[in-house]
């Protein structure tokens, strides 16, 4: 037991000490004017929930244009836009109020991610590695870019990584803190047979069917909750907003570094839109297969599916490049037996 409270002595220490770095990092750029995010996403989403709260349809916009050249549609399933809405119907209207309440919840989410990529290698008595780790996490270039755009990547990520970490001890919370991670942001969309593969095989003889479409349900919940006002609001604009992100063009972004069904788009000028994604989703395809067939782990398996979305994708942010280091760090140990009591985080 004295040995025991010294490791989780040790671990609360490292995790103090780069909680005391995270937070420096952030504070450096809470000072960012508000003018001078009005071009990032997390404006659009507290212009969104105040289009909401005037009456107004955030998903509508989407129809007037050609499902290719973006005007900043509302892309993302409704809940950070509710979010948005709420906060805004609670006092705080203005822009600067939103990013004041933003800033430290997007701190404690990336502290939170950070907290769980540490307990998982200290778990597996990894201590140095895991600091690393940890350190990548917190102070990489990519995390640091989130901060700096006020992204909803911490969040999304953060949820992703705790159902990952918790499928097999607490199978229900874990299908429902995937199921929040797409409520905030669909990213992790492409992991949805991953989990359906896992509840199939895990499941008794004779129920898996059940198992797996309580599962799936589990996984829609907030997705599909959240979305309902808006489908009977106007089903065609929220459809095609959803879409969007499957269609829009891609040359627009990081021009210097083309997927390749933008780069073959060039010659094939038909070769765009859901057809051109046929290489991605074959990769992913196979990924599954190996996950049902090969019995990789399914952090593996989720990190080599993200990170087929980051190199085949035909829009490229930044943002993008978090979701698969998450995921693959905690992917390098997935195999090592843990030593320490699994505690949940």
């Amino acid at each position: 037991m004295p040995t025991l409270n010294r490791q989780h002595q040790k671990y609360w220490l490292t995790l103090l000490l780069l909680a005391v770095a995270g937070l420096i990092l952030h504070l450096s750029v809470w000072s960012t004017p508000a003018h001078e995010l009005r071009d990032e996403d997390i404006y659009y989403i507290w212009l969104e929930g105040k289009r909401i709260v005037a009456g107004e349809n955030p998903y509508a916009r989407v129809l007037v244009g050609d499902m290719r050249a973006n005007d900043k549609y509302a892309t993302y399933f409704p809940l950070t836009y509710l979010f948005s809405a709420l906060v805004q119907r609670l006092g705080i209207a203005g822009f600067s109020g939103w990013l004041y309440l933003w800033r430290p919840l997007s701190l404690g989410f990336h502290l939170g991610l950070v907290a769980l990529t540490l307990r998982y290698f200290f778990q597996r008595s990894l201590w140095v590695f895991g600091f690393v780790a940890a350190a990548i996490l917190l102070l990489g270039r990519w995390s640091l870019y989130v901060a700096r755009v006020h992204q909803l990547e911490f969040a999304a990520i953060f949820f992703l990584v705790v159902s990952l970490v918790w499928l097999r001890a607490a199978t229900g919370r874990s299908l429902l803190a995937f199921s929040v991670s797409l409520g905030i942001k669909q990213v992790a969309i492409f992991l949805l047979p991953l989990y359906l593969i896992h509840l199939w095989t895990g499941g008794n003889q004779g129920k898996r069917t059940r198992a797996m479409l309580y599962g799936l349900c589990v996984i829609l919940s907030v997705p599909v909750l959240t979305s309902l006002p808006f489908l009977v609001w106007n089903a065609e604009g929220f459809a095609k907003s959803i879409l969007f992100s499957a269609t829009r063009l891609g040359s627009s972004h990081i021009e210097a570094a083309p997927s390749l069904d933008v780069f073959w788009s060039q010659t094939w000028p038909w070769l765009i839109g859901l057809r051109a994604k046929l290489p991605m989703l074959g990769l992913m395809g196979l990924t599954y297969l190996s996950f049902w067939r090969e019995k990789i782990g399914i952090l593996t398996a989720a990190a080599v599916v993200m990170l087929v979305f980051l190199y085949f994708n035909s829009v490229l942010f930044l943002q993008y490049f978090l979701w698969p280091l998450s995921l693959s760090l905690l992917a390098l140990v997935e195999q090592v037996p843990p030593h320490l009591p699994q505690r949940q985080p």
